[in-house]
């Protein structure tokens, strides 16, 4: 049988977190795991976690067929473990289970590594920290399945993603049903408007693999916030769309030294800025034909993609930072002049861009009150 659904598990090599089984036993799927080492175990919320090899070797479903190809990303660990059971794995599971070990390249170096490889029908990127629900891709997979034996493949799956605060004990979950039609195939003349905290993540996306390769999708080794481009650049060339209204995703936040952590960003902002001039590089909304309510919402997040620029470029307050604060609002400018103003007057940037110490304050004031509101790290 055809490999229906290829998986990126995706992940820093300072990270032994390895794909959790329930997932392997809930999708008849192609799947990529790119792997690291981690001194942290994972709680368990209804999956396996942790580092209990045991209990992850048992719970992985011999049953799966030829319609399922892990390919497993070793990305660059040190520890000696990660490897060696990744390896192990893979004599144990031949039919199943690929094991690629590659040097140490990054998030987006893991993702191309796993998508280079891919030979499902459909990709989905699961980051080594996250989970996926049993009882959700049960429901997707089906309609996978349905998709593998249709003339033309339905080109974006999209579901709920669940913010796992577990250290919290809080859960916060974000799906569609103001955006998207439920229980049809849709286009984009066919969606609502999202919320101003609302944009489609990682987390939620299902992409047709073959889609991603005709955009030539590449994204930058050794950077952080690679996936804005991975939700950002391939939209131009969807054009048919399911939502399902599950609860698909479980993303993990709130570990020391992950990414979104707001210390980690401030420290990390010249790789935001980075990724930003790519998604102007590579979209030039000036010029491309695109249905107005997908150029709306690329606009809105690009605009956001600004607006963390701003929030943090001004967050640190020194002369270099509020020097590329200007500098990556005059690129987009001389990139794309007809957008420029369309995103600099978006509301979220006019707050957050007031000019002067009376104005910055009033934008850092508005940003601690949406991060209460959103309940975003």
């Amino acid at each position: 049988m055809k490999s229906l659904l290829s998986f990126a598990d995706c992940a820093p090599r300072e990270s032994n977190s390895l794909h959790n089984q329930n997932t392997l036993s809930a999708l008849k799927a192609a799947c990529i795991a790119p792997h690291r080492q981690d001194d942290e175990s994972l709680p368990n919320s209804g999956t396996i976690h942790g580092n209990n090899s045991a209990s992850r070797d048992d719970s992985i479903d011999t049953s799966l067929d030829a319609s399922i190809e892990i390919i497993a990303v070793d990305d660059g660990s040190t520890d000696g473990e990660t490897a060696r059971k990744l390896d192990e794995w893979q004599q144990r599971f031949p039919h199943l289970i690929h094991v690629v070990h590659k040097e140490n390249g990054g998030h987006g170096s893991a993702v191309n590594a796993g998508l280079q490889r891919a030979k499902g029908l459909y990709f989905k990127v699961v980051d080594a920290d996250d989970w996926l629900d049993t009882s959700s891709m049960r429901t997707i997979m089906q309609f996978i399945y349905e998709q593998a034996e249709t003339e033309h493949p339905v080109d974006l799956i999209v579901g709920n993603y669940v913010y796992e605060k577990v250290y919290e004990h809080t859960q916060t979950p974000m799906g569609y049903t103001n955006v998207f039609p439920q229980d049809k195939i849709f286009t984009w003349s066919d969606i609502n408007s999202f919320r101003p905290s609302q944009y489609l993540l990682m987390h939620s996306v299902i992409y047709r693999t073959q889609l991603l390769y005709d955009v030539h999708l590449q994204l930058p080794e050794h950077c952080f916030y690679v996936d804005n481009i991975f939700v950002y650049v391939p939209l131009v060339a969807v054009k048919t769309i399911r939502y399902f209204n599950v609860d698909m995703y479980r993303y993990f936040i709130g570990r020391e030294g992950q990414s979104v952590n707001e210390d980690i960003m401030k420290s990390r902002i010249d790789q935001h800025i980075r990724v930003t001039k790519l998604m102007i590089d590579t979209i030039n909304l000036d010029t491309i034909s695109l249905n107005p309510k997908l150029r709306k919402y690329m606009e809105n997040y690009l605009a956001i993609m600004f607006c963390i620029c701003s929030v943090f470029l001004r967050m640190i307050n020194t002369t270099d930072s509020l020097a590329k604060l200007e500098d990556v609002w005059l690129y987009l400018k001389e990139k794309q002049p007809v957008t420029y103003p369309h995103i600099r007057k978006n509301i979220v940037n006019v707050g957050m861009n007031l000019p002067g110490k009376t104005g910055r304050a009033i934008g850092m004031t508005g940003y601690r009150i949406a991060q209460k509101l959103f309940n975003f790290n």
